[in-house]
């Protein structure tokens, strides 16, 4: 019988040649997964979801880097496509707006996340947190301290995440009756050196902030290094947020308040996605669904107690 068999291979100590299976099966259980940079704790952390996840069902990761280039994703997709992985996971902002034509003619599931896509596609879906949401968060807790002059250190680019974020700082101005000061948005790079060189054209303002809401932790942390340089005391002369709630940040000094991404959450949904849009779906059917997963505020020292009279 086939679990006599089964019995005698396993008795045996025989496997399976995973070639030979896939022959059979039709596919290769390999996901490729293209990620923006290899440096980002936050990339790193959801990278291990997405592996841990695979490995529990059998699956294995091929990785691409992209160096932070939208036509490095897609080139680095079409490769992996190249090479018959069975789905595609994007940690991207902007491939899904700019190339979701050439994802869906890679003709395999492909999984965005914290990326729009434009239209609903028949392989392409997205998994990500709500953006304007973290930054209505990150500005209502500055504005409850009772800042008025706060800047925005944005991605160096219209990324659909950054964008968010800039909307829910609006959003958060505006419910408090303050008019936004373009002067006051900077582009960074969403890594440290992005946030060490806003900081003083920030200060160089004629009226500074007193507080900086930044794109990511990254960013943040470069911004902070920038103003212990430059001779600031923190959160006293400056308060300052970051978002992703990286491994580094209760660590830097101080500790940096930011608005936390469910990282474990999203790695492990994405692949849980890929998987159910395979033939034989050994998903929750509902995970092929686009997600909007919820962050939250993580207060620690960098941005302080209430200094300022609100009002």
């Amino acid at each position: 019988t086939k679990e006599r068999i089964q019995l005698l291979a396993r008795e045996m100590g025989y496997s399976p040649d995973a070639q030979a299976r896939s022959l059979v099966e039709g596919r290769t259980r390999t996901i490729g997964v293209v990620v923006t940079t290899m440096t980002d704790p936050f990339i790193g952390g959801i990278v291990q979801a997405i592996e841990t996840t695979a490995q529990d069902h059998g699956y294995s990761v091929i990785l691409a880097s992209s160096n932070d280039s939208s036509e490095r994703e897609i080139a680095a997709a079409e490769t992996l496509q190249s090479k018959r992985v069975d789905g595609v996971i994007v940690t991207s902002s902007r491939v899904g707006v700019l190339h979701q034509g050439r994802l869906e003619r890679l003709g395999v599931p492909v999984v965005l996340i914290n990326s729009l896509v434009q239209h609903r596609g028949r392989y392409t879906f997205s998994i990500g947190v709500d953006n304007r949401h973290g930054g209505i968060l990150a500005t209502e807790h500055l504005l409850q301290l009772g800042h008025r002059r706060i800047a925005y250190v944005a991605a160096p680019d219209d990324r659909s995440d950054s964008m968010e974020r800039l909307t829910g700082y609006h959003e958060a101005l505006a419910r408090a009756g303050i008019d936004p000061d373009p002067a006051l948005l900077v582009r960074g790079t969403g890594r440290a050196g992005g946030g060490e060189r806003a900081l003083p054209m920030l200060q160089a303002l004629p009226d500074p902030p007193t507080a900086v809401f930044c794109y990511n932790d990254m960013t943040a942390i470069g911004l902070i290094h920038a103003a212990h340089a430059a001779g600031l005391s923190l959160p006293q002369d400056l308060a300052v947020v970051g978002f992703d709630d990286i491994v580094f940040a209760p660590y830097v000094h101080p500790p940096l308040t930011t608005v936390a991404q469910p990282v474990a959450e999203l790695g492990k949904g994405a692949m849980e996605m890929v998987l159910s849009l395979l033939p034989d779906g050994n998903s929750d059917p509902d995970a092929s669904t686009d997600r909007t997963l919820t962050g939250w505020l993580v207060a620690r020292a960098s941005s302080g107690r209430k200094r300022y009279p609100v009002g």
